[in-house]
């Protein structure tokens, strides 16, 4: 062999496919200032459109004066409902089959909803146009405590869903009850509890909290009256989704909306759905003949998109004495604001919760699920989570550590006791659920034995013993949680948006010199898909994924997915990438047989081209192949070396976890230290650890705020009292902890890669594991359970409770 010839392992690494840190390809732009937002847009002649918003939670809406406004220099026009109506925008559908107002239409139902819209030259014109827009209210009572919202006497809310008993997911209990919704067997889990040795019951609730990206959400439309054509910039996670929703909602052919996503800076949920702002962008657009922008600012953001949480669990566990789980029974109170605007499947109208029974073996459980109004915005987005998984996560595992300490057994143990066991799966959920691989024992006694977890627990007595004495006024918990998440919404046969199937797709081109373009259905917001999509490619082809460019969020250019969120984007595009890729690959296999005058089976892979069996020096590599593509293809063949897959998933994705928080708590102050959280994380085949690791962090940062502070509270008149990030909890480098990161790998059966997703495993396993270790930390105090956030005043109120103090 000539000593200049690359071994098996320089091709391999040239490649930079699965399993390389690759450096992300995107932060060469981000680090210099050089990423495109749809802010940085500028057009010809480009207006700016802000909202008259709304200071009441619940008001009828009696007049609306613009005549002070169109008189202040640079306004040119103030849109309002009735201006809606003449063009029958008035209301909008949500992705939950509900509607709702595009702006006030005879009264408003939560603070800071959109009243009218000022379009004028520009921000600062705009902003001066809504100041000068004169609005008389007439206030009315207002709804804000989910518990009391189906109350007899309590308000109409949805005075347009008067007199209708049934809505989009079934009959309705009263006037202010969005739906029921139930799964599994009542008369068996009714049983099980009937004859069970220990059970427990608690009310647990995750509270009403914000995704609140970097990036506000914000748009650009600008409408060509020439052409009929309406293109719109957009921070949109699914581009193609939002496209269709402006054809259904504006009557305007599909094929003459163009949609385009730049850079997005973070989405987490909150840029999934169709907001006001977009209709109203566009329907400026539309009258004045000129591009439109609207910017929301942050205190919009938190207080008027999208929310996530506000899930009120009522939650029993049966269980042996020995401490076998019997049966689940749990009953959701579902606070969905003034419109019901989840993003969820359209067959799932409290997402997919039924993952509650978690990553143990209920023999039974039953589940039900009333979703409600009340005066507060509406949404219900997936925070970084996959359709509200994160609740039923929190849910079981706060439930988990509850029936562990009335059991007086430790909680990692029963865990242990009560996994799905690895010989069980495919493993069949009580609530509707196939599990698709997983080995649950292995990682968590990895995670015990890396922290020294029985170690921990002798430190904990100790310590507990010194406070009883008097010696120290800390407490320590151990928050430990393992979570089993359902990502890769979705098989067609279960999962849509608006009717349509939750594929994804990709389409890949190769070039003559051995380049070549992915475009994909996604639409990354941080995710670092210019990087790993092109890893993927590498693998599967053997370009080296420098030579491979990645497009994404252009529904001209990309084929028809539907985008980024719930962890979807490699269980489902991955997955499409990859069998694209193959396709390419089989037609590679052909014009390398003609070109080596052998038969197709008498070749093999080798890393970056084809080899013929036994005769190794006999080779071609995929760039020959490229070039051999476009002048010597096979007769009949059709030149080029291009591919396109829509990939309907057979099955969801179920990555895991096992994590542990370390923490001390002052009980004086309240204020914690985390001493250590480590997380282990399970996501079948990884495609580049870095990025792994990077979206890790990223989410258990996300969890600590949202376990720790971050809330979106309200008083009693409907008044948002945490609407800026000086009272909403935003965690910077000084108060996030330190993450220590593992892993297992148990690739999925069915997906062409093994991958599973783990962006939002984090967030999902994350929040029970800070809660579970501040309830840990009380519970030898005599505490049950104590609500989040866990923020300081909280904790110093439940040290208080617990009579620590003389």
């Amino acid at each position: 062999m000539n000593d200049m010839t690359p071994t098996r392992e320089q091709r391999e690494a040239k490649l930079e496919g699965m399993g390389c840190k690759r450096k992300r390809v995107e932060d060469a732009r981000f680090t210099q200032g050089k990423g495109n937002y749809v802010d940085d847009l500028k057009l010809p002649g480009m207006l700016h459109g802000d909202f008259v918003r709304s200071p009441h939670a619940h008001a009828r809406v009696k007049s609306i004066n613009s005549e002070e406004a169109l008189k202040v220099p640079g306004v040119l026009a103030v849109i309002t409902a009735e201006t809606l109506k003449t063009v029958n925008l008035a209301w909008m559908p949500t992705l939950a089959g509900d509607v709702q107002m595009v702006l006030a239409d005879g009264k408003v139902l939560f603070q800071n909803q959109e009243v009218a819209f000022v379009v004028a030259t520009d921000r600062y014109a705009a902003d001066d146009g809504i100041n000068k827009v004169v609005v008389e209210y007439e206030s009315l009572p207002v709804v804000i405590d989910p518990f009391k919202a189906m109350d007899a006497d309590a308000p109409v809310l949805r005075e347009d869903l008067a007199g209708k008993t049934t809505g989009a997911h079934g009959p309705r209990k009263h006037h202010n009850h969005v739906f029921e919704w139930t799964v599994g067997d009542k008369d068996l889990t009714d049983a099980a509890f009937r004859k069970a040795d220990v059970t427990i019951k608690e009310m647990l609730s995750y509270h009403r909290t914000h995704p609140s990206p970097l990036e506000t959400c914000q748009c650009v439309c600008s409408f060509d009256k020439i052409k009929g054509e309406l293109s719109i910039w957009g921070t949109f996670q699914a581009p193609h989704v939002i496209r269709t929703v402006v054809a259904l909602i504006a009557k305007i052919p599909e094929h003459k909306i163009h949609v385009i996503s730049p850079d997005v800076g973070g989405g987490f949920g909150n840029k999934v759905g169709a907001y006001p702002g977009y209709i109203c962008a566009a329907v400026a657009s539309i009258v004045t003949g000129k591009p439109v922008k609207w910017v929301e600012d942050r205190i919009e953001n938190l207080t008027a998109t999208s929310f996530a949480r506000d899930y009120h669990m009522t939650t029993e566990i049966a269980a042996t004495k020995e401490g076998k789980v019997t049966g689940l029974r749990v009953h959701v109170l579902a606070d969905h604001g003034a419109f019901d605007a989840c993003a969820d499947p359209s067959k799932w109208p409290a997402g997919f919760f039924n993952i509650v029974t978690g990553s143990y073996d209920f023999p039974v459980a039953h589940l039900s699920v009333d979703g409600i109004y009340t005066n507060k915005a509406p949404g219900g987005v997936a925070y970084r989570c996959s359709f509200r998984v994160t609740e039923a996560a929190y849910c079981i595992e706060r439930g988990m550590d509850i029936l562990a300490q009335k059991l007086g057994m430790d909680p990692a143990e029963l865990r242990l006791k009560n996994f799905i066991k690895p010989e069980q799966f495919p493993y069949h959920s009580a609530l509707g659920w196939e599990y698709d691989s997983g080995d649950y024992h292995t990682a968590m006694k990895k995670m015990m034995e890396t922290v020294d977890y029985a170690g921990l627990r002798k430190e904990q007595a100790d310590q507990r013993a010194a406070f009883k004495r008097g010696e120290t006024r800390e407490i320590m918990g151990l928050g430990v949680s393992f979570f089993t998440e359902i990502v890769g919404a979705g098989p067609s046969k279960n999962c849509d948006i608006l009717g349509i199937a939750m594929f994804d797709s990709c389409e890949i081109r190769l070039h003559p010199t051995g380049a070549g373009i992915a475009r994909v259905g996604t639409k990354s917001t941080g995710q670092g898909h210019e990087t790993t999509w092109a890893q993927i490619i590498a693998t599967e082809i053997g370009i080296p994924a420098d030579d491979i460019m990645v497009e994404e969020g252009n529904t001209d250019t990309a084929p028809y997915g539907l985008g980024t969120y719930g962890s979807r984007s490699t269980p489902v595009a991955g997955a499409a990438i990859a069998m694209a890729a193959r396709k390419i690959k089989a037609k590679a296999q052909m014009i390398a047989a003609y070109r080596l005058e052998v038969h197709e089976g008498d070749l093999e892979w080798d890393i970056d081209g084809f080899r013929v069996k036994g005769l190794p020096e006999k080779t071609m590599s995929m760039k020959d192949i490229c070039w051999a593509a476009y002048n010597s293809v096979p007769p009949g063949m059709e030149p080029g070396l291009e591919a396109v897959s829509y990939y309907d998933p057979p099955n969801m994705t179920y990555p895991f976890g096992a994590y542990i928080c370390v923490m001390n708590i002052d009980v004086d102050t309240g204020v914690y230290k985390i001493r250590r959280f480590y997380a282990l994380d399970d996501c079948g085949t990884r495609i580049n650890p870095m990025i792994i690791e990077g979206q890790v962090h990223g989410g258990l940062t996300e969890a600590f705020a949202i376990a720790m502070g971050q809330e979106i509270r309200y008083d009693d008149e409907g008044n948002v009292v945490t609407g800026s990030f000086m009272d909403f909890f935003m965690p910077t480098a000084v108060e996030t902890p330190h993450w220590e990161t593992d892993f297992t790998v148990t690739p999925s059966p069915h997906h062409p890669i093994g991958a599973k997703g783990v962006g939002e495993s984090p967030n999902v396993g994350g929040v029970p594991a800070f809660s579970n270790a501040v309830n840990d930390a009380f519970s030898f105090l005599g505490s049950t359970h104590i609500q989040m956030p866990h923020d300081y005043w909280r904790n110093w109120r439940a040290a208080k409770s617990l009579g620590v103090f003389a």
